[in-house]
């Protein structure tokens, strides 16, 4: 293996991402190469180690996500590898044709008349949360706004029983603030959770078998989806269904309010909001980093790569590549051309629920600036951070606001 000589810091360490993306290092490595080597180094959360290749550059980490057959996601999107045992078990860790035949199932109960539906659940959920908000005027915009939107969704789109909510939102966000080391989580605690998210997904399948209703969890429950796979596919729905728009709204917000000149042209412009939307989706590049297997040697972006190593797709560092984005350190609402990979660089697993997102940013950030006069961040955000040895695994956790 070559020897290591970009930095002497461990990328994976949570303490890095403390108060987010550390870009200003990213911009510094990648002009040390687009593609480095990564010594050995400990993965706490996963009881583990891990040497890797860490693709920082926009075009070799599209390179990688389109290649699939090169850079295999067999095991497991993080990049520890999954174990033996949960290779190509769920969607996110299966390579054509059985992913392309799975995809093609979960998308038959997202039939267009669902599809229809959708932006209008959306708006009136969001009028729900903001109802509230407004009434409350100080809040905090990550639990009662950010997070409830697209948890409220997600169990719309699944159907979700509403006295159900509260319990699986719990789990949920347990689950996410474990992996950071501050929050002090056991892992007795965080199984816990995984086993009560799987339980309760295996006792809707079979709520929805026994009494289907209109919505996606009872196509999918009574279709040709295995129940294990079913299980599962329930976890990856409102876990990164979730989190990575929750962090996406907050981080547009912060990028809005910072940037009066941008929030100015947004409010007397709404026509913007799909560019601002991009932008926003840029700037916070919620998915933190993708891991891959390469199965045969190849060279990329001048390194030679051997098959068996495992690499590390770093996106917010591709969405700040000075080669593909004019001024990228700019918030830009009106940017274009915008090719950002914050649903990955294309190919096989670009993100499913792509449209949903964008949908739910803009009627969001759409309703806020038109209910809200004036917003303000009253204290200092607080940061959720696992690192990127957990693909969504850096959030703003807190944000406390005034709304009027």
């Amino acid at each position: 293996m070559p020897t290591h000589d970009a930095t002497d810091l461990d990328l994976l360490d949570p303490a890095l991402y403390r108060n987010g993306i550390p870009q200003d290092l990213f911009a510094t490595l990648r002009r040390i190469g687009p593609v480095l080597w990564h010594p050995r180094t400990p993965v706490p959360a996963f009881d583990a180690d891990i040497e890797f290749w860490a693709v920082i550059a926009h075009a070799e980490v599209q390179q990688a996500n389109r290649d699939w057959e090169t850079f295999s996601a067999i095991d497991g999107p993080t990049i520890t590898p999954f174990p033996p045992e949960r290779r190509g078990t769920m969607l996110v860790a299966k390579d054509p044709p059985e992913h392309a035949q799975m995809r093609r199932l979960i998308s038959a109960g997202f039939t267009p008349r669902i599809i229809g539906r959708l932006e209008e659940q959306i708006r009136a959920r969001a009028d729900l949360v903001l109802d509230e908000a407004g009434e409350k005027g100080e809040l905090d915009f990550v639990p009662d706004v950010a997070y409830r939107l697209p948890m409220h969704v997600i169990g719309d789109i699944i159907g979700i029983p509403e006295e159900d909510r509260p319990e699986v939102f719990q789990i949920t966000d347990t689950m996410l603030r474990a992996m950071d080391p501050l929050e002090e989580i056991a892992t007795e605690e965080r199984e816990a959770a995984e086993i009560g998210l799987y339980n309760y997904a295996h006792s809707l399948s079979e709520a929805k078998r026994s009494n289907p209703t209109d919505d996606v969890w009872s196509i999918l429950a009574t279709g040709e989806l295995d129940e294990f796979e079913l299980d599962l596919f329930f976890l990856i729905l409102t876990i990164a269904g979730s989190e990575t728009t929750r962090n996406a709204l907050t981080q547009g917000l912060m990028a809005l309010l910072a940037h009066s000149d941008q929030l100015s042209e947004l409010r007397q412009d709404p026509s913007l909001l799909p560019q601002a939307t991009e932008e926003i989706l840029r700037w916070s590049s919620p998915v933190i980093c993708f891991g891959r297997t390469v199965t045969r040697d190849i060279e990329l972006g001048g390194q030679q790569l051997r098959a068996g190593d495992r690499v590390g797709l770093f996106y917010p560092s591709a969405n700040r590549d000075e080669g593909v984005f004019a001024d990228p350190f700019r918030f830009d609402i009106r940017r274009s051309p915008n090719p950002h990979v914050a649903f990955g660089g294309g190919g096989p697993h670009f993100c499913l629920g792509a449209s949903l997102a964008r949908t739910e940013l803009k009627v969001m950030i759409g309703e806020i600036l038109r209910r809200f006069e004036r917003i303000e961040i009253t204290g200092e955000p607080v940061w959720l951070s696992a690192g990127p040895a957990v693909n969504v695994g850096v959030a703003v956790q807190s944000l406390p606001v005034r709304l009027a």
